[in-house]
């Protein structure tokens, strides 16, 4: 049975300091050696000010580089952001300022290599340093994710997968979510990272994961050696069913261990968090999937007065399906596959998921038809 320890937290760094050692400690952190390879993998999305709940905040980064350094590792804090330069991150974020006066890389990840993450994507492209690292610390923000429903400490390892790799994947996975999660799970089974700490200080709810979300103060910070045993704690606390989510769904499917986690700590009862509405991303006959695609899924929608045609989501988008330039944004629903990455890079939060008329009324019909817990 996986541990995962659960502890009242605030960002005040003398407090907070002594509990991230704690829960390294017990999370076996006396393992780390002298000269020691960390990769300290937070979830550096896109530029962003700690308030608003986009990125891991920079108190909790520097308490687990902090006790890398007395262990006399060699720390490395990277990410691969979707939007912005990893420079611009660390400043308007504060990690610059908190990380002043360690002896810690940070950067951005570079090279990759390829990796068999076994049945059936084969090998596929991770960041090197995540692979040779000796030991991977994983601080992932506890967010809502408008494709995955939230994004967590398993979700928070595809950012090894480096730049605009990303998009080409949310492609090949196409408008199949629960084959994306599958990738997610595999590399997150692959990577295992030994430690995990999740960020839930300050949390996000809403159409998360970008800056469309609402910050919302749940004070909590979790923590186990099991990226996916956190994962299903927090459902626990959310009074959530794990299938619902589509990550740890995938992990059942393809029989990954996933026992009850022993909890270690009070864990606080949240049941009014708000979370993204997920509606089903293709279904039907396959003659019908064109106009299903059109005039049934949900779908990104944009903000005119929000907008600042600042090109991002037009950058990012892996189908090209918005068209460059065009005012108001212009989506080309026969080729968008609903990864909703055009969402999450949003600077202004001007884009948001909606539901068509046609597929509400689809929706309400079958609601009638089938027995309730049937209709997906």
């Amino acid at each position: 049975m996986s541990e995962v320890i659960v502890r009242n937290a605030t960002y005040e760094s003398d407090a907070l300091r002594p509990l991230i050692f704690g829960m390294m400690e017990a999370m076996g952190g006396n393992e780390i050696r002298k000269e020691s390879r960390v990769l300290i993998k937070p979830n550096l999305l896109s530029p962003a000010l700690p308030r608003q709940a986009v990125l891991t905040h920079p108190s909790i980064i520097r308490a687990a580089v902090e006790y890398c350094l007395d262990r006399g590792a060699r720390p490395l804090v990277a990410d691969s952001p979707a939007i912005g330069s990893f420079d611009l991150i660390l400043r308007m974020s504060g990690i610059r300022d908190a990380l002043r006066g360690l002896d810690c890389e940070c950067r951005p990840f570079r090279n990759s290599v390829r990796v068999d993450i076994g049945e059936p994507f084969g090998a596929i492209e991770i960041a090197e340093d995540a692979v040779r690292a000796d030991f991977i610390v994983n601080l992932p923000k506890f967010k809502t994710h408008s494709q995955m429903l939230l994004t967590l400490a398993v979700k928070n390892l595809f950012g090894c997968v480096v730049g605009y790799r990303k998009p080409e994947w949310h492609m090949r996975a196409g408008v199949n979510r629960q084959a994306f999660a599958r990738l997610i799970a595999r590399i997150g089974r692959t990577l295992r990272p030994a430690f995990n700490i999740l960020d839930g200080v300050l949390a996000m709810e809403g159409q998360g994961p970008g800056r469309g979300g609402v910050p919302r103060e749940l004070g909590v910070v979790l923590a186990g050696c099991d990226p996916f045993a956190v994962d299903r704690v927090v459902c626990r606390m959310l009074d959530l069913d794990p299938e619902q989510v589509p990550v740890l769904k995938a992990a059942r499917e393809m029989c990954f261990p996933t026992p009850e986690a022993e909890l270690d700590g009070s864990l606080p009862a949240i049941r009014d968090f708000r979370l993204p509405r997920l509606t089903s991303l293709i279904y039907g006959p396959k003659f019908l999937h064109g106009f299903i695609r059109r005039q049934v899924l949900q779908r990104p929608v944009c903000d005119p007065a929000a907008c600042r045609m600042c090109g991002e989501c037009w950058k990012i988008c892996p189908a090209g399906a918005i068209t460059p330039e065009e005012n108001p944004l212009c989506f080309d629903y026969d080729r968008c596959i609903r990864c909703y990455c055009c969402i999450e890079v949003c600077p202004f939060g001007a884009l948001d998921t909606a539901e068509t008329i046609t597929g509400r009324i689809v929706r309400g019909a079958v609601s009638l038809i089938l027995p309730p817990g049937k209709t997906r």
